[in-house]
C-alpha cells in the first residue's frame, strides 16, 4: 500500500499549508524581517544551493552567517507565486515556486518610494520539506534557478 493512500486528506491540505508558508515566510523574513533568521526556518542539516552561481550553503549556523551577511542598505521585495507543494509521505514534501527579486543598494532606509525598472532576478525555487516529530515542517533543502539575472543597481546611479 502507498504511504499517501493512508494520509487524510486534511493532513495532506495542512502540510501543504505549512510548507506554502515556508516558502512565503522566507521572501518576508529576507525583505522585512532579520534576513539570517530564514536559517530557523531550516532543518539542523539543511542547505541552500545555487547551481549554476557554485554556491552551496550546509546546516544551519552557515546559513544564518550566509543570509546575515547581507547588505545593510539593501531594499527589497521578493514576488513569490505559482507554489506548488506536493506531499511525497507523511513526512516529506517537495515544491517549486516562482520568485521575481526588486532590489537595490544604497538604500538611506527613507520612505520615499525608489524609482523602480525592471526586477533583477526572476527563477524559482526547488524544495525539499521534512516534519519533525512535533508535527512542525521545516526546508531540507532549497536550489535556486536563475534563468534571469542581471547586477544589483546602486541607489545613487538609478535617480
Amino acid at each position: 500500500m502507498d504511504p499517501l493512500d493512508a494520509l487524510d486528506p486534511i493532513d495532506r491540505l495542512l502540510a501543504e499549508r505549512a510548507c506554502e508558508r515556508l516558502v512565503i515566510d522566507f521572501a518576508r523574513r529576507l525583505d522585512l524581517g532579520e534576513p539570517g533568521s530564514v536559517a530557523e526556518l531550516f532543518t539542523e542539516d539543511g542547505s541552500w544551493e545555487w547551481p549554476a552561481g557554485g554556491r552551496l550553503i550546509n546546516g544551519r549556523e552557515a546559513l544564518r552567517q550566509y543570509f546575515g551577511s547581507r547588505p545593510a542598505d539593501r531594499l527589497s521585495r521578493r514576488l513569490m507565486s505559482n507554489i506548488l507543494v506536493t506531499v511525497t509521505s507523511p513526512d516529506t514534501a517537495t515544491a517549486t515556486s516562482y520568485f521575481s527579486t526588486y532590489r537595490i543598494d544604497g538604500h538611506d532606509g527613507g520612505t520615499d518610494p525608489v524609482p523602480s525598472g525592471p526586477p533583477v532576478q526572476v527563477g524559482h525555487y526547488e524544495d525539499s520539506f521534512h516534519r519533525r516529530p512535533d508535527g512542525t515542517w521545516l526546508l531540507s533543502a532549497r536550489a535556486l534557478h536563475l534563468p534571469f539575472g542581471s547586477p544589483t543597481p546602486r541607489m545613487r546611479s538609478i535617480i
